[in-house]
């Protein structure tokens, strides 16, 4: 049987979930429990991790994709070298931001995954097709502010 406050906040949630999440918060502050609407509780902490996983992995992406376009695509190098340097500087800051051991260990486990979306994405965006098949970079030297590879 659900209480008629967990019925109440299940109706929130469908009509403002932001307002359904600052009742949430409040019923754990107080430790109300019984309250509490635990299937969209449930729902939305799974969501909330697969957004930051999400949002780690995009960062890597675009580190992997801006030191791809440093180190192979000579023809617009001097052009754009600066920005892409920032981009990494930038995405690095993000990243290392975020970093948990946790997502450390599922980007190294997907490593090879991210890689391969980024370099599509250069692929694409330069019209070569010259980059590694396989991912040139450890995600110690992704993650690593000072490093970039050789020139």
């Amino acid at each position: 049987m659900i209480n008629t406050k967990t019925h109440n906040l299940q109706r929130l949630y469908e009509i403002d979930d932001y307002l359904w999440i600052e009742e949430t918060v409040k019923l754990l502050k107080e430790k109300k429990f019984d309250e509490l609407d635990l299937e969209n509780l449930i729902e939305e902490l799974e969501d909330l991790g697969s957004e930051k996983r999400y949002k780690v992995e995009s960062l890597l992406k675009q580190i992997i994709r801006h030191l791809l376009l440093l180190e192979y695509w000579d023809r617009e190098y001097e052009r754009n070298y600066r920005h892409w340097r920032s981009e990494v500087f930038n995405f690095r800051d993000q990243l290392n931001d975020r970093m948990t051991t946790n997502f450390y260990n599922y980007l190294e486990g997907n490593l090879a995954k991210i890689y391969q979306k980024a370099r599509k994405y250069v692929q694409i965006k330069s019209g070569l097709d010259t980059f590694p098949q396989d991912c040139p970079y450890t995600l110690k030297q992704l993650l690593d502010e000072d490093w970039l590879p050789k020139k």
